[in-house]
């Protein structure tokens, strides 16, 4: 099987190549850059597998290269960030990231983090991936008298007929949800479901992914119950 490619932007020399040199012991292939702008070369002419984006850069910051990356690719993406409380972790989400890594990291939580993107990248396609199962595949499930389908065989979102592009992340998350509709699930299962995170992580991962999936399939679609989590409408 082909070696996973990763692109690596970072700026701080140190880091980057201790970080490039950890990443390819582990069986990777690296594309390591020192800025934004040189990071946006590399991300069109290689097209990675994964894109681990520092937030503070020279050139281009992180959020900035992230949503052009975005712009062009699903490519899951992590941001790194200096401070777990920055609004730069938030802005990074909101810019399409899948996750975020607070330096400094542990190189086995780092790979840990790389790992379940991938695996929930891979597994997109094919329902959860972890063992539970899928919704049944006899035809698209369909919400709101017909103004949203989604068809867990084929991996498509229709709004109003239309197509809606997600990311594979926001394709997890709302299968989860579809699963189960006007089922209240709490942010920390959506994390072990989604994120296949097997301890607390940062709630807010979850809470912008759902902003960002609402603003695709409808704000009223997914319903905030306070105290608890979220529901799909059913």
């Amino acid at each position: 099987m082909a070696e996973t490619h990763v692109l690596f932007v970072e700026d701080d020399d140190v880091i980057r190549e201790a970080t490039q040199l950890a990443l390819e012991r582990d069986g990777f292939r690296v594309t390591a850059m020192p800025d934004g702008l040189s990071g946006l070369d590399a991300f069109r002419a290689h097209r990675p597998d994964i894109a681990l984006l520092d937030v503070m850069l020279p050139g281009m910051d992180g959020v900035s290269l992230c949503r052009r990356i975005r712009d062009e690719s699903t490519v899951p993406v992590i941001m790194l960030s200096a401070r777990a409380d920055s609004i730069d972790v938030v802005l990074g989400l909101e810019a399409g990231a899948d996750d975020y890594v607070t330096k400094p990291f542990d190189g086995s939580v780092l790979m840990a983090r790389i790992r379940a993107v991938l695996r929930r990248f891979g597994n997109a396609a094919g329902g959860a991936g972890d063992g539970r199962e899928a919704p049944p595949a006899d035809g698209p499930l369909v919400f709101g008298g017909g103004d949203l389908e989604v068809d867990t065989e084929g991996m498509e979102v229709r709004r109003g007929g239309a197509p809606v592009a997600l990311t594979p992340t926001e394709m997890r998350l709302l299968l989860e949800f579809s699963s189960a509709p006007n089922t209240v699930l709490s942010r920390d299962k959506l994390l072990e479901r989604v994120w296949d995170y097997g301890w607390g992580g940062d709630t807010r991962v979850v809470d912008v992914h759902v902003q960002r999936l609402r603003a695709k399939i409808g704000q009223d679609r997914i319903e905030t119950v306070r105290g608890f989590g979220y529901k799909l409408r059913g």
